[in-house]
């Protein structure tokens, strides 16, 4: 027995075989195959091409290293993925620090009733939904940066490389309750911000 998850294909534990002998084909093969997908996670954390493709290369480097301890417990892309969500994580915590930006501005607002201020829909999915919806994709993309970086990341690890809370929390060094908290006030941060292009046309 290889200790390999069963769920995992025979051509992937193949390719681990192969990646463990540290042929250069295999290598090449991975990252051919996940460079893409791998790309675009670290775009939309760090929205800069160079440090995505910093972290990307970063992450690869990191895995081939990895290897020989790679237990096969999950999908290759699987442990890929989330090598290149921490380096991410990384290059966001190394960038100059600024004061957190307030997400106040963004959030509906209220009457003294109770009521809300202006105009809403009642639609609420979440941000990965409304990404299959093609004709929205760019809306939502450019709502998503519009938020400040703290929320921002927390709603793109929860809904949209849909991480669960205590990952999420782990990953940032919050609280689960900071997650959820931060997480419900961007999307509904994210819900004002596309209000008008998710309004019905009359």
């Amino acid at each position: 027995m290889n200790g390999m998850a069963s769920t995992v294909p025979d051509e992937e534990v193949l390719l681990l075989d192969r990646l463990r002998r540290h042929e250069d084909a295999a290598c090449e093969e991975l990252v051919r195959t996940q460079g893409g997908r791998l790309l675009a996670v670290a775009r939309r954390m760090l929205r800069n091409d160079e440090d995505a493709r910093d972290v990307v290369q970063e992450g690869f480097i990191s895995a081939f290293r990895a290897i020989p301890n790679f237990n096969g417990q999950c999908r290759l892309s699987t442990w890929l993925h989330r090598i290149v969500v921490n380096a991410a994580l990384m290059k966001i915590r190394t960038r100059t620090r600024k004061p957190e930006e307030s997400i106040d501005d963004l959030l509906p607002r209220y009457l003294e009733d109770g009521h809300h201020a202006d105009p809403t829909s009642d639609w609420g999915a979440p941000a990965n939904e409304l990404l299959e919806q093609q004709q929205v994709r760019a809306q939502v993309r450019a709502g998503i940066d519009r938020l400040p970086e703290s929320y921002r990341t927390v709603l793109l690890m929860r809904d949209i490389e849909e991480m669960d809370t205590s990952e999420t929390a782990r990953l940032l060094g919050i609280t689960p309750n900071t997650v959820k908290i931060r997480l419900h006030r961007a999307r509904q941060a994210l819900a004002k911000i596309l209000e008008p292009t998710m309004r019905p046309m009359a």
